[in-house]
């Protein structure tokens, strides 16, 4: 099967420098694996987010969810499920 390369940004791997639970850190590295083998396996957003992706990352209780555009698939954001989430991942993405 293909597998596309993922690219984490700066917040992404920021977070997940921090993480200290090594059962969190396998939930979000299998979530990972799933989205590089298929990006569009997320649930696609609309609006003014449209073109990003998320996949729900469940573990102990906490939602987390992994933000990206499928065609690049790219990690933007992994956090906790908030009204401030989706923020930064509005911002335009620039395509080197």
């Amino acid at each position: 099967m293909q597998m596309y390369d993922v690219k984490y940004s700066r917040a992404a791997e920021k977070y997940l420098k921090k993480i200290t639970d090594k059962a969190l850190i396998a939930a979000f590295k299998s979530a990972i694996d799933k989205i590089s083998t298929n990006p569009y396996i997320g649930s696609q957003k609309v609006g003014d987010l449209r073109g990003i992706y998320g996949y729900d990352v469940k573990y102990s209780g906490i939602n987390y969810e992994l933000a990206y555009p499928a065609y690049l698939a790219k990690t933007h954001r992994i956090a906790h499920k908030n009204k401030s989430f989706f923020y930064p991942v509005k911002k335009p993405i620039r395509i080197i």
